[in-house]
């Protein structure tokens, strides 16, 4: 398949604006190439916001509730911050308050590297995760994406995609690895899904057999049996995810997950410091060798 993650996005969203009126706003969608070729190249249906960092999110819940299903893009997770209330307090409780439907689909953008600093990394999605009303995802495949934009359309509730750059070049679907012989069952989200499969490829190589599922829905979170099957076996397990690990989506998962098997399952994130804004300043997704050891660890 040569579709690309971003070349999926971007085609789901010229449909949506032709056939749904749909309309995308955000800051600098044009400016910087169409925030990494995922938006159309058009005037028609897409809206340039001021860059107030803030008031976005007010605009695009307002378009939700009066029917136009708006997709609001914030091209840097750290802004989330910023744009948080309408969306926690108003689109979030909206249809539970007040019978009135938000359609409203937030595409939150994470990047890491090359020295972006302290606002203009990682991904948040913990944050939102810890409110009702609103579901989280984190695709990272083009086919996963066209679920989530059916699930969408579908549905009459806000929902926040926890994108990240990482994936937009990416065109391969991500199938998950079950063994016989798995000795551990590894759960990664967002780009450590890529990191993750080359640790289970460099612990095979070292004998260590691992079993690797990948996560795309973190609310709500309803693993299948073929999800759980594979820790029940294995009796360890380990979630890796691209996003802080105090109070962060790897632990709420892991306890998740350990609750409905009753097996050990830890959790593992970010290192808990800021980055900087220098390439050797850097706090990146876990790579495939900090993976490894972790499960070296466990395993011992």
């Amino acid at each position: 398949m040569d579709r690309t993650v971003a070349d999926t996005i971007r085609e789901l969203t010229r449909r949506h604006i032709a056939d749904h009126n749909g309309v995308v706003v955000g800051q600098c969608l044009s400016a910087v190439g169409w925030v990494q070729n995922t938006v159309p190249a058009q005037t028609e249906g897409v809206v340039e916001l001021p860059m107030t960092d803030i008031a976005g999110s007010g605009f695009a819940v307002g378009l939700a509730l009066a029917g136009r299903r708006p997709v609001l893009v914030i091209r840097f997770q750290s802004f989330l911050w910023l744009n948080a209330s309408p969306i926690v307090n108003y689109a979030a409780k909206s249809k539970e308050m007040f019978g009135y439907p938000c359609p409203l689909l937030v595409r939150a953008i994470a990047s890491e590297g090359g020295g972006t600093g302290p606002v203009h990394s990682h991904a948040y999605h913990s944050m939102f995760m810890h409110m009702p009303g609103l579901p989280v995802c984190a695709p990272m495949t083009p086919g996963e994406y066209e679920q989530v934009w059916e699930r969408y359309l579908s549905h009459d509730d806000p929902l926040l995609v926890s994108e990240h750059r990482a994936s937009y070049k990416n065109n391969r679907e991500l199938p998950d690895i079950v063994r016989d012989d798995a000795v551990v069952t590894l759960y990664a989200v967002g780009p450590a899904r890529f990191t993750a499969e080359q640790a289970v490829a460099d612990l095979a190589d070292r004998g260590i057999v691992c079993n690797l599922i990948h996560l795309v829905w973190l609310k709500p979170f309803a693993p299948s049996p073929a999800q759980l099957d594979p820790l029940r076996a294995t009796g360890r397990g380990l979630v890796v995810d691209a996003t802080y690990e105090t109070c962060g989506a790897a632990r709420s998962l892991a306890y998740d997950l350990s609750q409905a098997t009753g097996r050990m399952v830890a959790a593992m994130g970010l290192e808990e410091r800021s980055p900087g804004a220098s390439p050797h300043l850097d706090n990146l997704t876990p790579s495939a060798e900090r993976i490894a050891a972790r499960i070296e660890a466990l395993l011992r």
